[in-house]
């Protein structure tokens, strides 16, 4: 190894950051702030990583583009048969998200350039924990670098026994490779991703049957909310076949079908099935062994509460790393993997992050569920605001949805905020703040919100509350 770094040009870094996802950029953009000389490597033609090109951006494009063409928002006033546009295509919906991907890229592009981070191309592997080879299609070159970050990201998890074709069955990096829109869709794997997929189709009126072995959906998320989400996809006509394993998926010929086959012995069918279980972190590319890392089965990389791994000046965030795996918290383990390797360190409080969860009907949330609050024998209260009650959802042409907050019966302190419904992942930051500065249900009563919106609902929440006590 120390021959090929004799005889082949060497750059000296900083930081080598592999990824250009959002755990990439903002550790790359936060240590250049710090005067410090980093690079981006990137395997793909273009920066953004997953976010960007297959996950985050694209994904909820493609939600808005349904709600909008399908007339979904307006069908409460308008009748359940309105749409905006009669004979929906896939390039419809793919149009705008392609157009958004484009804008990002560039915003992405001109923020590294504008920091004076260097971007290579090419695929990055470790030679020694300080040591990073780039191979590119002309050639390689060495970095040597006092710290690394790895952001490499994941990707959808296959098995050998899996039969993914891209066509008929697809993961969902290939779902805006569909040519048409199915009729049926089988999706196997009801976790965050197979959810917000199964409830865009079904918006559009595909017929959506949603397997999965756990007998319960999103066991992180508040029970009402999450039974309100499943009422309102069955509204749609989607059908869950829970507690289900699938022994095996094909295809058949005969029927022009694509098939899953249960442990029970029940045959499922559609015209497309979408295999959407679990994710591979892409560190098995890397060669970290190298480095001195080891990772799990599924390719992810254990940290500390600085985002270091077992070797010191080796950092990880993003995906890579494993739950919550959300664009947004990736964005802040970068930054603060940066901050601590530089001096400044810091650290993410894991009951103040927001979650969003982009089904059809939106899902957000921040702070302790109920379920958490039992197990911990923790008293609470609960105050509920229904989006019935308010005069700006019902503009919005939703009826279902719902704000929970969560607080202590005796100090009133806020402990949790649960939205289901039209903006949820909006108006969740106003309780955020009020949670992070350890505020009570006292600030929503006392605050005057603008009328009509959907933040009053806070106010309506907790005067619910108050009422209880």
């Amino acid at each position: 190894m120390s021959d090929v770094i004799k005889d082949m040009d060497t750059n000296e870094y900083d930081l080598v950051v592999i990824g250009s996802g959002p755990a990439g950029q903002k550790g790359a953009i936060c240590a250049a702030k710090l005067h410090k000389k980093v690079a981006v490597v990137e395997r793909t033609l273009s920066v953004g990583g997953v976010c960007v090109h297959t996950g985050t951006i694209p994904s909820k494009t493609f939600r808005e583009a349904v709600l909008y063409l399908s007339g979904f928002r307006q069908r409460s006033f308008y009748g359940r048969g309105y749409v905006v546009k009669d004979r929906i295509a896939m390039s419809d919906l793919v149009f705008r998200a392609d157009a958004v991907m484009a804008r990002e890229v560039d915003v992405i592009k001109a923020q590294l350039r504008r920091n004076s981070v260097d971007v290579l191309e090419g695929e990055a592997h470790f030679l020694d924990p300080h040591t990073i080879e780039v191979k590119t299609s002309g050639g390689a070159q060495l970095l040597r670098t006092k710290n690394v970050l790895i952001a490499c990201g994941t990707r959808p998890a296959h098995s050998a026994d899996t039969p993914i074709d891209g066509k008929r069955i697809l993961d969902s990096d290939q779902i805006y490779s569909l040519a048409d829109i199915p009729r049926d869709l089988v999706v196997v794997g009801a976790g965050v991703i197979g959810l917000e997929y199964a409830s865009m189709f079904a918006a559009l009126g595909v017929k959506v049957t949603l397997l999965d072995q756990r007998p319960t959906l999103l066991d992180f998320a508040d029970r009402e909310i999450v039974e309100n989400l499943c009422h309102q996809l069955r509204q749609m006509g989607t059908v869950f076949r829970l507690g289900e394993k699938v022994v095996s998926l094909g295809f058949d010929e005969e029927k022009d079908r694509v098939f899953a086959r249960l442990e029970s012995g029940k045959n499922i069918h559609g015209q497309t099935l979408l295999h959407t279980v679990g994710r591979q972190a892409n560190s098995d590319v890397l060669n970290i062994e190298a480095a001195g890392i080891h990772a799990d089965s599924r390719g992810k990389l254990v940290v500390n509460e600085y985002f270091q791994t077992e070797v010191p000046h080796v950092y990880a965030a993003g995906d890579v790393i494993g739950f919550p795996s959300l664009a947004s918290t990736s964005m802040e383990q970068g930054r603060l993997a940066s901050c601590h390797m530089f001096g400044k360190p810091s650290t993410m409080p894991p009951s103040l992050v927001p979650y969003g969860i982009y089904t059809i009907p939106e899902i957000s949330m921040v702070g302790f569920t109920e379920e958490q609050l039992t197990k911990s024998k923790t008293p609470y209260e609960v105050g509920v605001a229904r989006y019935v009650e308010l005069a700006k959802a019902q503009m919005l042409g939703d009826d279902q949805g719902m704000l929970k907050l969560i607080f202590d019966p005796q100090s009133l302190k806020l402990l949790g905020v649960h939205v289901i419904g039209e903006r949820a992942a909006e108006i969740v930051h106003i309780g955020q703040t009020v949670l992070g500065l350890g505020g009570t249900i006292e600030y929503f009563r006392d605050s005057v919100f603008n009328y009509p919106t959907l933040a009053e609902a806070y106010k309506v929440a907790a005067l619910d509350g108050l009422n209880k006590l």
